[in-house]
């Protein structure tokens, strides 16, 4: 039961993803002839060139690579990029029917806001542990044959992309392409990392068998001690690490400084934690007397 909720879960959110990258690109993107990476892009430059109309260029694109990572990268894969191939030329095309003209004329408020739909679009859909295919299929294949990094293999593809749009677009037009292209990418990173992105502390203390136990707690948080050796008087001691959200710094805070004021305390963010307490649930086993 658990399963099938969470796969209903994943499902909404990549519809809901491919949709919002819908109106972005068709509210927006398009409608102003703003240059773009990804398939969106290259359909722009198809349609400029030969005519077809984006949706269907997007549409064929994404299938042709789907089935090529479907026989290169394995069935699991293209499970997760099924829902994003078929699905987004279809609302693409939708939302282009039911906003024929745009919604803005200014190019910098149609980049920005392109940019951050996109870049949610895209985010929720990694999110949910799926992909959006298309132009992100050809990276995949190139890491699996000859190991180029993935990041390296999608700026280049964008790169390709734009240059191609750069034919028949002015300066103009490719510097608000080039702003949307960065927008969309911070959008991602910071969508992809909502929730995963914690802070963590260690604590050199004399009390650190103290602040252990009242991290334990009054936190309910686990703690590692790390062995270390002053620089100074070359004295063994034991630093007490913990991984919590931001929101419980200020507590942390209180009670070190309440065991120790003169604790030297380093603080850092961390991308993602996994494990019991974070992407598992807590579990609290009674220690054996």
């Amino acid at each position: 039961m658990e399963n099938v909720q969470k796969t209903i879960k994943r499902l909404i959110w990549v519809f809901l993803g491919n949709t919002i990258m819908a109106l972005g690109s068709g509210v927006f993107v398009i409608p102003n002839g703003l240059m773009t990476g990804g398939s969106t892009g290259l359909g722009i430059a198809v349609n400029h060139f030969a005519g077809i109309p984006i949706a269907l260029t997007v549409g064929a694109l994404n299938i042709l690579l789907f089935f090529a990572g479907y026989w290169i990268l394995g069935k699991t894969f293209a499970f997760t990029a099924m829902i994003s191939t078929f699905y987004f030329p279809v609302a693409l095309a939708h939302v282009q029917q039911l906003v024929p003209e745009a919604v803005t004329s200014d190019p910098m408020l149609a980049a920005v806001a392109g940019g951050l739909l996109t870049g949610l679009g895209i985010g929720m859909v990694i999110r949910a542990g799926a992909s959006t295919g298309g132009m992100d299929i050809p990276p995949l294949i190139l890491k699996k044959k000859i190991g180029l990094p993935v990041s390296v293999g999608l700026y280049a593809f964008d790169c390709l992309i734009l240059l191609a749009q750069m034919i028949f677009s002015n300066l103009e037009t490719a510097l608000y392409g080039l702003v949307l292209v960065l927008i969309y990418t911070i959008v991602i990173d910071k969508v992809s990392a909502i929730g995963l992105t914690q802070m963590q502390a260690k604590i050199i203390s004399e009390k650190h068998d103290e602040i252990s136990q009242a991290i334990q707690t009054e936190l309910d948080r686990g703690t590692t001690f790390l062995a270390v050796k002053g620089g100074w008087k070359k004295n063994d001691t034991y630093a007490v690490m913990v991984v919590l959200s931001g929101r419980e710094l200020v507590k942390l805070n209180e009670l070190v400084m309440r065991y120790d004021p003169n604790a030297f305390m380093i603080v850092s963010k961390v991308n993602e934690v996994r494990g019991r307490g974070f992407t598992m649930k807590k579990k609290h086993v009674p220690s054996k007397q």
